[in-house]
């Protein structure tokens, strides 16, 4: 099944900004360059002039801002109520969209209309792919991945949950996946508003994990589209704050495994609790033994794959 049209006229794009400086008007240039014409931000708040540049650089780009910082699902979720388009592409600023990814996501959707959301190969700036795409952990992976992550990422509980297996070079052909990383994907418009779109009790982090997890639960699939292609620097706003973001993601992944879990699973929250409050501080001290980069940068989603 093909849609009528090609990137123009079916995929819309959403960047969710905070003072992402220069980034956001790269993003935005990538976008139109793709053929995007409907191209919405919204700005949680930014005062550091970026969204002042991408405006001098691209006059007909729509901007909202909330007056406040909302989270990164909430503003999602207002940037895509204000575009039309039967597909919405959401990405934060700092990405480099490749020629041709945006073609490629929406292809994806076209031909296969059980999918309500695909997301790209995400790329380090080091041209590494990073574990944008993951199931949804086991209980023993998740237990692994929680001890081991953090100080050795190369485990197999780690390798296994952040799918290591789609390292291999040369795969074009779409495959399913549990989730995709919130960082940049592109979404089925009546998929999305049919769950309610993203959970704003989510703050941040953790959103993008628990859209795709409602999507499967009302019948649609989620894939992973290597033909696409982007590159994202992580982590770099979220550092103005490492400590409190910690906290936030730890608290976001509790919010998740209560809401998800189910039958004898739930009696094991208390223990998942403590897990992440001992994982918390752990990661609080690998992150203070790291220092602090000076940069400024863009709100990002997942700034360390270990997490």
């Amino acid at each position: 099944m093909t849609g009528g049209g090609g990137p123009r006229e079916r995929a819309a794009a959403v960047i969710v900004n905070f003072e992402s400086g220069p980034a956001l008007a790269r993003c935005a240039a990538d976008l139109r360059d793709a053929g995007v014409e409907e191209l919405v931000v919204v700005d949680n708040g930014s005062a550091d002039g970026s969204v002042h540049r991408a405006r001098a650089d691209d006059p007909d780009l729509v901007v909202l801002r909330p007056g406040a910082n909302l989270g990164y699902g909430s503003g999602a979720n207002r940037g895509v109520a204000a575009t039309a388009a039967p597909y919405v592409l959401v990405c934060n600023p700092d990405l480099r969209v490749s020629g041709g990814a945006v073609a490629a996501l929406v292809a994806a959707l076209d031909d296969d209309p059980g999918w309500a959301l695909c997301g790209p190969l995400v790329r380090t700036p080091a041209g590494d792919r990073y574990p944008s795409v993951r199931h949804f952990p086991t209980l023993v992976d998740a237990t692994g991945h929680a001890l081991l992550g953090l100080f050795a990422p190369g485990n197999r509980f780690t390798r296994s949950y952040q799918r290591a297996e789609l390292d291999r070079a040369g795969d074009t052909v779409p495959v399913p996946a549990d989730w995709v990383s919130g960082a940049c994907f592109l979404v089925r418009r009546s998929a999305f508003e049919a769950v309610g779109g993203f959970d704003e009790s989510y703050f941040m982090y953790a959103e993008d994990v628990d859209l795709c997890w409602r999507l499967g639960r009302a019948g649609w699939r989620v894939a992973y589209v290597p033909a696409a292609e982007v590159t994202h620097t992580q982590g770099v706003s979220t550092d103005r704050h490492p400590y409190r973001m910690i906290v936030e993601h730890h608290r976001s992944l509790l919010r998740f495994a209560a809401r998800s879990a189910s039958g004898w699973r739930r009696g094991l929250l208390p223990l998942v609790a403590l897990g992440l409050a001992v994982r918390t501080v752990l990661a609080t001290l690998a992150r203070a033994a790291r220092g602090r980069p000076p940069a400024p940068g863009a709100l990002t989603e997942g700034p360390d794959p270990t997490l």
